[in-house]
């Protein structure tokens, strides 16, 4: 269908049925517009605070060996 067809049956609707189809052309335009995302901010995180915050922790030092100690306590 041409454009001029569709325009040419869209004048032969009723004037309701008219506004009818341009109340779906709008809902169809608003639900397939693509969402504008929000643009990603690079994180720092060799200075993020929260990347150090165990590293002062005595009992960490050997992360693999902390980890198998507690499991071991908690499920043995």
């Amino acid at each position: 269908m041409t454009q001029q067809e569709l325009f040419k049956t869209f004048e032969s609707l009723p004037t309701e049925a008219q506004h009818q189809a341009l109340n779906f052309i709008a809902f169809l335009q608003q639900t397939y517009t693509p969402a504008i995302k929000p643009q990603k901010t690079e994180i720092d995180w060799v200075n993020d605070p929260f990347i150090g915050m165990w590293q002062e922790c005595q009992d960490m030092d050997d992360s693999t060996t902390w980890v198998r100690n507690i499991r071991n306590s908690e499920w043995s």
